[in-house]
């Protein structure tokens, strides 16, 4: 047994899972009725995706899923995190279910009852039907009523099978990628006007609560996942430690205060953002008691002040030149996410509901070795120290029940193509063969040595 995994000391009772999402690792955009999502539109057009990859065939898991299924039950897990695919239920966002689509995470679900796994399905992970975006998007209040008309529906075919649901993956960043700054689908450019599709996310995510509770059995578990770092300044200027903390505002508080408070940032009215979108009832809507609150947990933000008369007042700034960087660029410090479970704590006190860390993982530059063999002893630092990190937070008080490493499988990574690889199972695309990393053999060895 690998002595790191001797080392960590989690309660019995701890969930540990592996995360995905639909339009990642699916493949299969054509089969058995699903209708297009945003992101084929986004990956048709020239220039979106790095090398010009396309999620056609991704991880082909669509026809692949019991041989991924197979090889969670190898790692151990107790869970699994996976997205429904919204155009595969409601082609067009709309109207009755697709049947085949339905079948499809009716048929994985069983696989992983079979073997032990809970499934952990989160509704929306930034693919939405096309038809939908051609209405407005998530700039159409209709919208969030689709998505409670959509909850519904899944949830009354799969809910007696299913017991821990999340809403929404990262509303954060998809407003921001896909709204302000239009690296993401749908690729828009709106800078800092980008209130409304906010707010018509965090109300989709109140009426999908509504829609879940009204439908499952009163056991079940509803949380939401959202992406969450403190923000640090680049350097000691003023104008950075400003820019950080209204990072901060927009990313963390913007995101979470209505979820947990039923409001948000006073400092919203002082950045004079139009909040007309905002009706009477709404919060109340929005703040629907939470079973758990889901954390993605990658890296902290360095950021400084943006150039003057900018769309957005803030950028991103250079990690300090000691800290390793993952093949995304991004820095690697477990500390920041102690301090941010920590903050949580002491910001919403009795508010804050148990906590899963829904996401948390790194891309580095595997390779396969002559035997066929995948080392990758980054990622096992990377994993171990962000664990240690956490089981601190937990003796210091933080609620903590779960955790789910991104990615099972590396996959199309967005707008950066098949580049990066996230997964604990190394993928050939061009063969499809699952190869487990030295990774997956460690996480493994974690999930026994803590039960």
């Amino acid at each position: 047994m690998h002595e790191s995994a001797k080392k960590l000391d989690f309660p019995k009772d701890f969930l540990w899972g592996v995360s995905t999402s639909a339009y990642q690792i699916e493949g299969a955009l054509h089969d058995d009725g699903r209708g297009p999502s945003i992101w084929d539109t986004f990956c048709s057009e020239s220039g979106r995706i790095a090398d010009g990859d396309t999620a056609e065939t991704a991880c082909d898991h669509y026809h692949r899923y019991p041989e991924d299924v197979a090889l969670m039950a190898t790692l151990g897990v107790d869970a699994y995190r996976f997205s429904i695919a919204w155009s595969r239920i409601q082609p067009s966002g709309r109207g009755a279910a697709n049947p085949k689509g339905m079948d499809f995470y009716s048929r994985l679900i069983d696989e992983l009852l079979a073997k032990g796994i809970s499934p952990t399905p989160t509704l929306f992970h930034w693919d939405l039907p096309q038809a939908l975006q051609g209405a407005g998007g998530w700039f159409n209040r209709d919208t969030a009523d689709r998505f409670a008309e959509f909850t519904r529906i899944v949830a009354e075919r799969l809910g007696d099978r299913v017991s821990r649901w999340i809403t929404h993956n990262e509303t954060f960043e998809h407003t921001v990628l896909g709204h302000a700054i239009g690296t993401h689908a749908p690729g828009q450019q709106l800078g800092l006007d980008i209130f409304p599709v906010v707010h018509h996310l965090l109300l989709s995510h109140g009426k999908a609560v509504q829609a879940l509770r009204a439908t499952l059995p009163a056991a079940a578990q509803i949380g939401i996942a959202q992406s969450m770092a403190r923000a640090r300044p680049a350097s000691g200027r003023v104008k950075d430690r400003l820019a950080a903390h209204l990072l901060e505002i927009l990313h963390l508080r913007m995101h979470t205060d209505p979820l947990l408070f039923g409001r948000y940032p006073l400092e919203l009215r002082l950045l004079g953002i139009d909040r007309s979108a905002l009706r009477a009832g709404d919060l109340a809507t929005i703040a629907q008691p939470l079973d758990f609150l889901g954390i993605n947990f990658y890296n902290p933000q360095y950021v400084r002040s943006g150039p003057k008369g900018g769309a957005v007042p803030i950028e991103a700034a250079e990690p300090p030149t000691h800290l390793e960087r993952t093949e995304m660029g991004w820095p690697v410090d477990a500390d920041g996410f102690g301090e941010l479970l920590l903050y949580l704590r002491k910001r919403y006190r009795t508010k804050l509901p148990p906590i899963f860390i829904t996401e948390n993982g790194a891309a580095f530059p595997d390779t396969v070795d002559a035997q066929g063999r995948i080392d990758d002893p980054r990622r096992i630092a990377y994993l171990q120290a962000h664990l240690h990190a956490l089981r601190q937070a937990m003796e210091a008080g933080v609620d903590v029940r779960g955790y789910f490493v991104w990615s099972l499988l590396d996959n199309f990574e967005w707008a950066e193509g098949y580049r990066p690889r996230f997964g604990l199972v190394h993928v050939d695309y061009s063969t499809q063969q699952r190869t487990p990393k030295a990774s997956f053999d460690w996480y493994r060895h974690v999930i026994a040595a803590n039960r």
